[in-house]
């Protein structure tokens, strides 16, 4: 029997992701959501009465959103562990970076039926954790932006389904929000907010670009702070989910833009991503958290350990536990940064304030987003 999240968040993960992935040279080739369960377990903060391990999406629930020739070509991919010229060309798999793996179909399948399990769970409220979800740049017909599937639009198709009507995605990500916004362009029940680093890939998500007033985009300057991102959830974001009076929200919790990252340039701390989760928390009745980008596994098990903490009322300590801290000490991490890693990296999952001045930029989104009638 499925756990109810109403009565306490629900955390859904899976095992696969222990498993190699992306290739050696490839940004993703490090353990995330692995790392985020192990920290979380060994902080004691996982009961096992609300572990669901994520089921594999059927072919038949991924047409929901994805071309099923597209879903045939993964297939094959996968039984073949090779790609032909023909399906690279037509479905970018094994191109922009996406390349080919043993579980090319498998994996990204399992995220998708993490998220739709997440979507049915929470139809009628409460809240879930799954950070094996977020690949928010996959396309109906291909890949793109190391996103094979696209399971946040799957995960609120399948609210839609269930008959939710005002749905708010908000998307902190480094890097815009582009597949899920292009998939809502026209479902006036989806409203979608993406903040992230103006001109980073993929390049869209400007100010100005509203999709029909269906969006809300904030592309902030580098070196983004703590107190920037407060500034803009508390006078544009927060206002903006409270006037749609949603019904549910997905938070796409990307750690890219936290300074350690290395394919990014802000410079948040985890103390904002936990502020942002706890801001979500009763603003609907349905609340679900994927993860998304973060290529530095020490800086992203940490945060996204600690969001947990925050849906579940616990306080994120000082000091890690004992097998915490040996979690950490055994990662590898082949960047520069992984060869010499700080020491708070393996004693706290708290990291420390990155406070600062709220620039005018940073002023003139959170203003000029609110300029416009919202959507009904």
């Amino acid at each position: 029997m499925l756990p109810d999240p109403r009565e306490r968040p629900v955390y859904v993960g899976s095992e696969i992701y222990r498993r190699p992935a992306f290739g050696p040279r490839h940004a993703l080739n490090v353990p995330r959501v692995s790392t985020t369960t192990d920290l979380i377990r060994a902080m004691g903060w996982l009961d096992p009465a609300v572990y669901v391990e994520a089921p594999m999406a059927t072919d038949a629930e991924l047409a929901r959103f994805h071309d099923p020739l597209y879903l045939a070509a993964l297939k094959r991919t996968e039984q073949a562990h090779q790609v032909s010229l023909s399906d690279r060309e037509r479905y970018r798999i094994g191109a922009d970076g996406n390349p080919v793996y043993r579980e090319i179909y498998s994996r990204p399948a399992t995220a998708a039926g993490g998220a739709l399990l997440a979507a049915r769970l929470t139809a009628a409220g409460g809240v879930v954790h799954c950070p094996g979800g977020g690949t928010h740049h996959g396309r109906a017909d291909r890949a793109s932006g190391f996103c094979y599937l696209n399971d946040p639009a799957l995960l609120m198709l399948a609210w839609l389904d269930h008959g939710l009507e005002r749905i708010v995605y908000l998307d902190i990500d480094a890097h815009h929000g582009d597949g899920v916004q292009d998939a809502f362009h026209d479902e006036e029940r989806v409203f979608t907010i993406s903040l992230h680093e103006a001109g980073r890939w993929p390049r869209t998500g400007l100010a100005e670009d509203r999709a029909g007033g269906a969006a809300r985009n904030f592309p902030v300057p580098r070196g983004c702070n703590d107190s920037e991102m407060r500034h803009l959830m508390r006078h544009a974001v927060l206002p903006l989910i409270a006037a749609r009076r949603p019904q549910a929200i997905l938070l796409q919790s990307g750690a890219d833009a936290l300074e350690e990252d290395p394919l990014a340039k802000l410079s948040l701390s985890n103390n904002a991503y936990r502020e942002v989760a706890a801001s979500l928390l009763g603003l609907a009745p349905g609340l679900v958290v994927v993860g998304g980008g973060g290529y530095n596994p020490y800086t992203v098990g940490r945060c996204w350990a600690g969001i947990w903490a925050t849906l579940n009322g616990l306080p994120v300590p000082d000091r890690t536990t004992p097998a915490a801290e040996a979690v950490l000490r055994a990662l590898t991490y082949h960047r520069a940064a992984g060869r010499n890693p700080p020491e708070h990296w393996f004693t706290t999952l708290r990291d420390a304030p990155r406070e600062g001045d709220v620039r005018d930029d940073i002023k003139r989104l959170a203003d000029s987003a609110l300029k416009e009638r919202l959507p009904a």
